[in-house]
């Protein structure tokens, strides 16, 4: 099992990061030995992001940081994966910076990039650049992960949507020759009606150019008034815990099911967290296990977006195994209005907090 690990993006937390790994030691058996890779946001004024950022990188620092990655045995991947480029990418002015861009990474000496675009992936056909797709491609049908990989990408993260639709899964699997990765521990709503939308903001928000309301302008950073999307989505889970359980997370216990269809590489989301935080999901991970008393087996302690109703909600990690939830989300028809197995689950195993 191969884990991809988030980097915040400063010197200070990729050296804590690896301390907390190389701590445990480098042997199989120890807890962290898995990390094979850790990735980071870009650098600002070339292109945004699909995420919020908290520190992106200029290239001296991302050499620098890929040289002490090396140094440990680890590998380094720069996410440029806004779902909305304006139109800036086919350009010739664009074309011409991502082009300069992709040779000074390939001379720090990154291992991949991590896009969302397809004309950018199709670019990097033959830059000796890993060419990892953004879930953010939102890739959840074996014809669309068929598409990428004739572009040229070496890796597809797949939608998270998919997560337990193990039929589509295993069908992606025989389509591609490429590496298929999954994000773990993302805890978006499950066919989130925002997420499109969500994305493009970040992009934008993220974007060293100016918004197309804004064309000819000099390039300002947008300043809205709020996230609505964030404020929806946890409104909607407050009113509605049970949208907490559908959503497509998975259970470190549960990475063997995935193991036995093929599907080895994992990714930890979650690069606008604290290192502790980071550490925390990385240890569960390669553990394979959460336990413990009281909030160590909250899975909400390990869930990114939002990682905030970890303080209203508790979710118990043991008796979601206890239920067999892996099992039933394995031969789901994910028709939820006649299902109701996710309400029934809720009842369970969610509980609010109570300070």
């Amino acid at each position: 099992m191969k884990l991809i690990i988030p980097h915040p993006g400063h010197f200070a937390a990729l050296k804590e990061i690896i301390a907390a790994k190389e701590a445990g030691g480098l042997n199989e058996a120890s807890e962290m030995s898995e990390v094979s890779e850790v990735y980071m946001a870009g650098s600002p004024e070339v292109l945004g992001s699909g995420r919020a950022t908290l520190h992106a990188a200029l290239i001296d620092e991302i050499r620098e940081q890929t040289e002490y990655a090396h140094q440990h045995r680890l590998k380094m991947n720069i996410v440029l994966n806004p779902s909305c480029l304006g139109g800036f990418h086919l350009t010739f002015e664009g074309y011409r910076i991502f082009e300069w861009y992709f040779g000074e990474l390939e001379k720090a000496g990154v291992d991949g990039v991590t896009v969302a675009e397809p004309y950018l992936v199709e670019l990097l056909r033959d830059s000796p650049l890993e060419t990892v797709v953004s879930c953010v491609a939102h890739v959840n049908s074996p014809q669309r992960a068929e598409f990428f990989e004739d572009l040229g990408a070496d890796g597809i993260t797949l939608d998270t949507n998919i997560n337990r639709d193990f039929g589509v899964l295993e069908a992606i699997l025989r389509a591609v020759d490429c590496d298929i990765r999954l994000i773990v521990n993302e805890g978006c709503l499950y066919k989130c009606p925002f997420r499109h939308a969500h994305f493009n903001l970040f992009s934008h928000i993220t974007s060293p150019r100016t918004s197309l309301l804004n064309a000819g302008a000099q390039a300002q950073p947008l300043n809205t008034f709020a996230d609505y999307y964030f404020d929806k989505c946890i409104s909607i889970r407050v009113r509605d815990p049970s949208q907490i359980v559908r959503s497509p997370w998975i259970r470190p216990e549960d990475l063997a099911e995935y193991e036995a269809i093929g599907i080895h590489d994992f990714k930890i989301s979650g690069r606008a967290n604290a290192v502790n935080w980071i550490i925390n999901c990385v240890r569960a991970y390669s553990q394979r296990s959460l336990k413990g008393e009281g909030n160590q087996r909250n899975l909400l302690e390990i869930l990114d977006c939002p990682s905030e109703l970890r303080y209203a909600f508790h979710l118990d990690n043991e008796l979601l195994g206890e239920a067999g939830s892996i099992k039933k989300w394995k031969r789901c028809r994910k028709i939820c209005d006649e299902c109701r197995f996710c309400d029934e689950l809720t009842s369970k195993v969610l509980k609010v907090e109570r300070k």
